[in-house]
C-alpha cells in the first residue's frame, strides 16, 4: 500500500494527476475567497470589527487559489473542470453547513447568528485544512517545485484556525456558548461525511489516472473508511474544542500580495 509520501509523490510525478489535484485545490480556495469576501461585505453592525479579519481570510484564500493555478502553469498545464463529486465546498453547502451561497448573493446584512455559524463552520473546515497542509509540509517542505507554496499555505491555514478559535471564544463569552457548541458538533459530523465521500471520489479518479492495482485501490478505500469510522466515533471532537491560540489576532495584519508566479 502507498505511504502518504508515496501517494503524493505519485501525484506530483504525473501531469494528469497533478493537474487534477491542483485544479481541485484552486477551485476550493477560490470559492472560499468569494465566500469570505461576501461575508466581510455583509457583516452586521454589532460585529463590524470582524470585517477586516474576514476580508483578510478571503484574500488569503484567493491567494491560495492563484498559487495552485500558478503551480500548474509553471508546468505548462491549465486547470481542468472540477468533478462535482470532488467539490468539497459545494458538497458542504448542500449538506446545509455554513452560509448558503444564495444568502450571500443578497445584499442584506447578516445577523449575529450568521456570523456565529460562519465562524463555527470555518473552525471545522480550517482544522481539516491545517492538518492536511501540515502533513504536506512535513513531507514536502523542501520540495523544489511545491515546497515554498506548501510552507506559505500551511502557515496561512494555521493562522485561519487560530483566528476562528479566538473569535468563537469571544462570542462564547458574549452569550453564544450553547449555540456555538451545537453548530460546531453539527458541522463536524457533516464535514467528516463529506470528507470521506470527497476522498473516495478523488482517490478513485487518481487510481484510474495512475493505474493502481485493484489491491492498492481497495487498500486506500479501506483506509478512508477506517479514518471516517474513527472520526465518527471520537475524532470529530478535535474539531469542536476551543482553545485560546498562542498567536493572538492572527488575521489582524494586512494580507500579503505575493504573486502566484513567484511561488
Amino acid at each position: 500500500m502507498l505511504s502518504v509520501r508515496g501517494l503524493f509523490t505519485a501525484i506530483l510525478d504525473n501531469d494528469d494527476a497533478y493537474r487534477l489535484f491542483c485544479s481541485i485545490a484552486a477551485s476550493g480556495e477560490a470559492q472560499g475567497g468569494w465566500e469570505n469576501g461576501r461575508i466581510a461585505a455583509l457583516v452586521p453592525p454589532t460585529q463590524r470589527e470582524l470585517a477586516p479579519k474576514i476580508a483578510r481570510h478571503g484574500a488569503d484564500e484567493d491567494k491560495h487559489g492563484r498559487i495552485f493555478t500558478g503551480l500548474l502553469r509553471k508546468r505548462g498545464l491549465e486547470p481542468v473542470a472540477v468533478p462535482p463529486e470532488t467539490d468539497y465546498t459545494m458538497l458542504l453547502e448542500r449538506a446545509g453547513i455554513g452560509l448558503a451561497h444564495a444568502r450571500l448573493r443578497r445584499d442584506e446584512p447578516l445577523t449575529e447568528l450568521d456570523i456565529v455559524t460562519y465562524l463555527a463552520h470555518s473552525r471545522v473546515t480550517e482544522q481539516r485544512a491545517s492538518e492536511q497542509m501540515g502533513l504536506l509540509e512535513r513531507h514536502f517542505a523542501d520540495h523544489p517545485e511545491i515546497g515554498k507554496a506548501v510552507r506559505q499555505i500551511s502557515a496561512d491555514e494555521d493562522n485561519h484556525l487560530a483566528y476562528c478559535h479566538e473569535e468563537l471564544l469571544r462570542l462564547s463569552a458574549e452569550g453564544h456558548r450553547g449555540t456555538i457548541r451545537r453548530i460546531l458538533r453539527e458541522c463536524a459530523l457533516a464535514e467528516i461525511r463529506v470528507h470521506r465521500e470527497v476522498s473516495l471520489a478523488v482517490m478513485a479518479r487518481m487510481g484510474r489516472i495512475l493505474g493502481w492495482s485493484a489491491a492498492t485501490a481497495a487498500a486506500l478505500r479501506a483506509g478512508i473508511h477506517a479514518t471516517y469510522l474513527y472520526e465518527r466515533v471520537h475524532g470529530w471532537r478535535r474539531m469542536t474544542t476551543l482553545t485560546m491560540p498562542a498567536r493572538r489576532n492572527a488575521l489582524g495584519t494586512p494580507a500579503t500580495s505575493e504573486a502566484a508566479a513567484g511561488i
